[in-house]
């Protein structure tokens, strides 16, 4: 599926399979778009509207398959229905999530499961499920998508940013655990982009900076991810400025965004 530099390459007359998930809107369809626009890949695509899912694999020829990720019947049967369609799944980009904004005294306790159940939970078992037929076939490609909130925290985005950076903790711990498997675990943490996103959890996006990208750019970040194989990459990528500062002086970081939000 991927020779020695990373590049994708068929297995004789079969494409490498990708399941795509989230992928009837935002993120999810522009990475569909992006991958279908290069030929090289057979692409499973899920989401739960299934009209909408419906129109994006007919236009990036792939096939939908609409299930609840949260749910584990139907997570699980996603997992064995992308194996049946695609003979196999080589890459896994989780671009399913949702958001909530507010303070986190005021946030319902259901609206806190279903963020933690969607972002981070479900990621986390279907990575469970297909993972283990990667590593018998030492290659493969898990790309998750994260957010910058994950590795700074933002204010009245409390649970989002929690499990945004569980997300990358996960993604640091198989690392380690795949280092000689063949297989390769990305990040590609954007700041905010320009999707239905912030209409579905209810506050418009407010910030004066950073201005969201469009979605394209981040699925041409995770077009390099499952080329490459690259750990982290910020889309745009001066965002990785105020990650490193976080990481390098947290109290000056602190500081600074108490002062310019």
């Amino acid at each position: 599926m991927f020779d020695s530099s990373g590049r994708v390459v068929r297995n004789g007359t079969r494409r490498p399979v990708a399941l795509i998930t989230g992928a009837s809107s935002g993120i999810g369809t522009a990475v569909a778009e992006q991958l279908a626009s290069e030929g090289s890949w057979r692409l499973l695509l899920n989401g739960r509207d299934e009209e909408r899912l419906g129109d994006v694999a007919v236009r990036t020829r792939g096939t939908a398959l609409a299930a609840d990720v949260t749910d584990p019947q139907a997570r699980a049967r996603l997992a064995r229905e992308a194996v049946a369609h695609g003979g196999r799944v080589d890459a896994l980009v989780c671009g399913a999530g949702i958001g909530w904004a507010g303070s986190f005294t005021g946030m319902p306790l259901e609206a806190i499961d279903r963020v933690l159940s969607v972002n981070l939970a479900a990621v986390v078992h279907l990575v469970r499920l297909l993972l283990p037929g990667m590593v018998a076939r030492r290659t493969g490609r898990v790309v998750l998508i994260g957010s910058v909130a994950g590795t700074v925290g933002v204010r009245d985005e409390a649970v989002y940013s929690a499990t945004k950076g569980g997300l990358m903790a996960f993604a640091d711990s198989l690392r380690y655990e795949l280092a000689s498997s063949g297989v390769r675990v990305s990040m590609v943490m954007p700041g905010a982009v320009d999707t239905p996103f912030f209409g579905r959890r209810g506050v418009p996006y407010g910030r004066s900076r950073p201005k969201p990208v469009p979605p394209g750019q981040v699925a041409d970040a995770v077009r390099r991810a499952l080329v490459s194989g690259r750990s982290d990459a910020y889309v745009p990528g001066w965002l990785s400025v105020p990650a490193r500062l976080h990481g390098a002086a947290p109290g000056v970081f602190r500081t600074l965004a108490q002062r310019f939000g």
